[in-house]
């Protein structure tokens, strides 16, 4: 099956380096033909990439330069969060799939007009939600489907970080802060591990650390009518990348992820996932740890994300995560953002 036509837009996501990383390398899956910065920083970005790899060809493109690609099919967007749905927009109008980051919009009528624009032209859609291809949590996944962990009553998952100053102040640009820019990959384990909530509860804060007053502790509390979950965010926590983790809980039994990713012991430019299991079948003693200790196989998150992308693009339905999940998890995001939604249309 022939590679497929792609660029990418934007240079500026957290994610882009990754993401063009990924098409550059899987030659099997794409057929890359160029890179639109879209803003002059992005362009400065994007030339320091293509320094420090002189073996690698990046096409520096304008958009309409991109849009005259000669069967092109698909379209990477990582540009800034708040430019991702306008350029989307764009490409969706033109009938290509998409890849778009992460959370995608902070405005929930241009989100909506972008998934009513891909339902109607039935076009591959895919959001970066980088946990989504965990090898474990696709087996978390797959124990909550078959009832191994009898029925979910608790998800708590942390995503934390420690930036610099000059980040935190960034995460003021948007409202909710660090539960818009990180706590959105949170929100969307809990969405698909216990669905739409009875009660959304937002406590985002600020911690003031060096005088920056965003919202960079994000916290959100769902309550459903069996249990609750919560996510934790915070940008200001130190060693807050190895605490990480997943906790999903059961009538059957327990899912400890920690971290969720980890470059301890993986060969370069892979990680590694741990995790502790323990379901009904193996707890002999309620006072001692009970259960397994589970280490994923090395995996990189990007070229398993980008190559499902190639398999949408290519015709594979993605029964999960379609446009309407995606704009249900969106509006779930939303609320725990505290940002108004409109009615729905």
């Amino acid at each position: 099956m022939k590679p497929v036509v792609v660029a990418q837009i934007g240079m500026m996501h957290d994610h882009a380096p990754a993401c063009l990383g990924a098409l550059l390398k899987q030659k099997e899956h794409f057929d890359f033909r160029g890179l639109c910065p879209v803003t002059p920083l992005g362009k400065s970005r994007a030339e320091k990439y293509q320094s420090d790899r002189p073996d690698v060809s990046i096409p520096i493109l304008t958009l309409d330069e991109v849009f005259a690609i000669e069967g092109l099919e698909a379209v990477c967007i990582e540009t800034e969060e708040e430019l991702a749905t306008e350029y989307a927009q764009l490409c969706a109008d033109r009938g290509l799939a998409l890849y778009v980051d992460k959370p995608g919009s902070a405005s929930p009528h241009a989100f909506k007009n972008l998934i009513d624009t891909v339902k109607e032209k039935d076009l591959p859609f895919q959001m970066g939600y980088m946990y989504r291809f965990n090898p474990i949590y696709q087996k978390t996944l797959a124990m909550t489907e078959n009832g191994e962990l009898g029925d979910i009553f608790s998800v708590e998952v942390h995503m934390s970080v420690h930036h610099d100053k000059e980040k935190r102040r960034w995460l003021a640009k948007h409202k909710g802060g660090m539960m818009y820019f990180l706590g959105c990959h949170d929100v969307d384990i809990v969405y698909r591990l216990m669905g739409e909530p009875d009660e959304v509860i937002p406590m985002n804060t600020s911690t003031g650390e060096d005088g920056v007053y965003s919202e960079d502790f994000g916290f959100c509390v769902f309550r459903y009518k069996n249990g609750v979950a919560f996510v934790k965010t915070c940008a200001a926590e130190y060693n807050g990348a190895d605490r990480r983790q997943l906790v999903v809980t059961g009538t059957r039994g327990t899912v400890e992820i920690r971290p969720f990713e980890t470059t301890e012991g993986a060969p370069a430019g892979k990680q590694l996932t741990r995790a502790h299991i323990t379901t009904d079948q193996n707890e002999t003693n309620i006072w001692r740890r009970s259960g397994e200790d589970v280490v994923s196989e090395p995996f990189d998150r990007y070229d398993t994300m980008i190559e499902h992308f190639a398999r949408q693009v290519r015709g594979e339905r993605d029964t999960v995560y379609t446009p309407d999940y995606e704009w249900q998890l969106f509006r779930l995001i939303m609320r725990a953002c505290n940002i108004p939604l409109p009615a729905d249309r």
